[in-house]
């Protein structure tokens, strides 16, 4: 995986502090103090006039011998007791700044440990009967203290960090919206002042208070996104402390979709005022979409098949209410005998966690293809390269060397096909990856089934790709089996991994796009004209027959090593349409015991471990290659609307498999059966329905 890059350094602002009886901006400053908070509308005009950074002179304070004072009732944000007095902005701001000067050169803490303590007091905390208790700070004090931080900013330096920290995880985002303003305020001016302070200041807290009216999620997400631009926007070292942030908080896999969903949202929203940043998001989202994916695949092997096939194919009722219901279910069944369902409820735990992780990764890539999707509609050519390159990046340093992920790379399968140009772009990596020595034999061997799975499943790639595609696989094909079959002793797949996931990959396109071969299709352009030839018509040129004759019958023997399925339903169609003739090939292979030819000395890459299978042959213990294609069809039910007209559908052979779709047909019009027996056809024929766990 690709490292993200390293994030910039973060420069100390100098400690400065806006001087309120100087500049015009510290005359709003003032006024603020002793009236409150800016309205909302005004917030950002005012804190763009200030400039972010404070002067570095100390505002004089003088006092009144008679300080105002009065009693505040519980709906102005009172405890509800009549005896407690407020003191006025003014009043705070000097016992602040008294307090901050003892601490840090008095050696006298008591004063601000008080002032600490009226940010660290939990404000969820009730007594028994429910009142607030009497030593809660009022929204009143809270407001005046903060103003009075926000005077003195410039004095809170490293040994102020306790004071600091407290401010920065009190509770604001559920308070009323003028505090709210107030604190983002206090927020900017410290980081500007203060760029030790710069991350702690990019941690959001939330929270819902009592005493205050409920906010939903919705605008709590958009208090911080106010919170987060404004900081970005006031220090630009901002956004690279903050790249860091976000990939630690980032919820755990087994937290709910719920919540791995809204951070998802909230993260693409982030990209809005911090563009710098995208590159590193959408890592962060792909590295976390692909993780999961593999865990459904692994989590549905250990589910019986039957069950474990439908939890991709069940889009008659939203996700989200079948998770509710599964959820209930699972609560019915635990409760059924203490002995012999204990093994029920933990199985309903685990279908509901499979679920969750299903609705998870669909929302969370629904979420990426929305965001990918304007460039490649609506954008230029340099917006459409600029989208791809970081599609294709992540694909290279994330995807790609990930085994078994199903549903990420649909994002390249889509946005590759938008245009000529792009599906050159896409199947160009992938042959470069296949050509490249430098690359381990496991990337490339994956490299192949990607460009196989993309060329045979992509219903935009033209006839002149998918030739182009299928010459250039069988000349390096031809040239791979003229360098090993010198020292060859028979079929190993350890020993010679490039040259059968290269010949899987061109029997795969052939399957599927054969009609794009034929000769017809070379002249017209047209690949649909193979259909309606007879079968002892169809024609190739000479030189695909000659490199597949090669290729099948060298000493590498390819047909034993790949995949059975597709192997077999290459020999149908070569069959049925007189191209070759291998089934007696394929029953000497039977008899052929592969251990005979491996080599005890031979480097073999262990992690080819990952995508053998093994079969037996009698007592012989031998391996193939999985048939594994990652451009299977796509289930996720929300999100593979994305996908519709992207596929090539499985056609079957003219005059076979015809004929027995239209006897599926009259046995559904007789008695209702047939339609399984078709479906159940079309399984056993498409080389990708194999019986795999994918």
């Amino acid at each position: 995986m690709q490292s993200s890059s390293p994030a910039p350094s973060i420069l100390k602002q100098p400690k400065l502090l806006i001087n309120p009886s100087l500049t015009t901006a510290g005359k709003k400053r003032k006024a603020m103090e002793m009236e409150g908070p800016p309205s909302p509308s005004s917030l950002a005009s005012d804190l763009g006039s200030a400039g972010g950074l404070p002067s570095k002179k100390r505002a004089h304070v003088q006092f009144s011998q008679t300080v105002e004072t009065r009693y505040l009732s519980t709906a102005e944000g009172g405890s509800g007791n009549d005896t407690e007095v407020e003191k006025s902005a003014a009043v705070v701001r000097e016992e602040i700044r008294r307090a901050v000067q003892r601490h840090l050169y008095g050696g006298d803490s008591e004063a601000y440990d008080k002032v600490k303590e009226i940010f660290s007091t939990d404000p969820k905390k009730r007594v028994e009967n429910g009142s607030l208790p009497h030593s809660l700070p009022t929204h009143t004090t809270l407001r005046n203290h903060l103003m009075g931080l926000l005077s003195n900013v410039a004095s809170l330096d490293r040994n102020c960090s306790g004071l600091v920290q407290s401010v920065l995880r009190s509770e604001w985002l559920g308070r009323d919206e003028s505090y709210v303003k107030l604190f983002i305020h206090f927020l900017g001016n410290l980081a500007a002042a203060h760029g030790s302070y710069l991350r702690s200041v990019l941690n959001m807290g939330s929270g819902r208070l009592p005493g205050y009216l409920p906010i939903g999620d919705s605008e709590i997400y958009a208090r911080t996104h106010m919170a987060l631009r404004y900081v970005i926007q006031l220090i630009p070292s901002g956004s690279g402390a903050l790249s860091p942030i976000i990939s630690i908080l980032f919820p755990f896999d087994t937290d709910s979709a719920k919540a791995n969903i809204a951070y998802t949202r909230n993260l693409i929203k982030v990209i809005e005022y911090a563009p710098e940043l995208q590159a590193d998001i959408l890592a962060l989202i792909t590295e976390k979409l692909v993780k999961i994916d593999v865990q459904i695949q692994v989590d549905i092997e250990d589910i019986e098949d039957e069950e474990g096939e439908t939890l991709l194919e069940d889009p008659s009722r939203p996700v989200g209410d079948a998770l509710e219901d599964d959820a209930e279910d699972a609560d019915a069944n635990s409760v059924v005998s203490d002995d012999d369902d204990e093994s029920v409820d933990v199985d309903a735990r685990r279908l509901k966690a499979v679920k969750d992780n299903i609705h998870k990764l669909d929302c969370m890539i629904d979420t990426l293809f929305e965001f990918y999707a304007p460039p490649f509609t609506t954008g230029t050519l340099d917006d459409k390269h600029n989208a791809l390159d970081l599609l294709l990046s992540h694909f290279q340093s994330i995807i790609l060397p990930t085994y078994r992920s199903r549903h990420s790379q649909f994002l390249l399968f889509h946005f590759s096909q938008s245009s000529p140009i792009l599906v050159d772009r896409f199947a160009t990596t992938c042959i470069q990856i296949i050509f490249s020595k430098l690359q381990p034999a496991i990337t490339r061997q994956y490299a192949a089934a990607y460009l196989a799975s993309f060329v045979a499943r992509g219903a935009h790639v033209s006839s002149e790709v998918v030739r182009d595609v299928f010459d250039l696989l069988g000349t390096h094909l031809n040239n791979l089996r003229c360098e090993y079959e010198k020292n060859c002793r028979g079929p190993d797949l350890r020993r010679y991994g490039p040259f059968y996931s290269m010949a899987q990959a061109l029997l795969y396109i052939f399957c599927f796009r054969w009609r794009d071969l034929t000769t017809a299709a070379l002249e017209h352009d047209d690949a649909d004209t193979s259909d309606d030839l007879d079968p002892e018509d169809v024609t190739f040129p000479p030189s695909l027959k000659e490199v597949l004759h090669q290729v099948i019958y060298s000493k590498l023997n390819p047909l034993k090593v790949c995949s059975p399925v597709i192997v077999s339903e290459f020999a149908r169609i070569t069959h049925r349409i007189r191209l070759l003739f291998v089934f007696p090939l394929l029953e000497t292979n039977k008899r052929l015991r592969m251990s005979t030819f491996r080599s005890i000395s031979s480097v073999s890459d262990p992690r080819y471990s990952q995508v053998e299978r093994e079969f037996r042959a009698g007592d012989d213990g031998g391996y193939q290659l999985d048939a594994y294609f990652p451009f299977d069809p796509y289930q996720l039910p929300r999100s593979r609307r994305w996908l519709e007209g992207d596929y090539v559908e499985w056609r079957g052979i003219p005059g076979v498999d015809d004929r027995d779709d239209e006897d599926s047909s009259s046995s559904a019009d007789d008695g209702g059966e047939g339609e399984i027996e078709g479906e159940e056809l079309d399984e056993h024929n498409d080389p990708s329905g194999t019986d795999d766990d994918d």
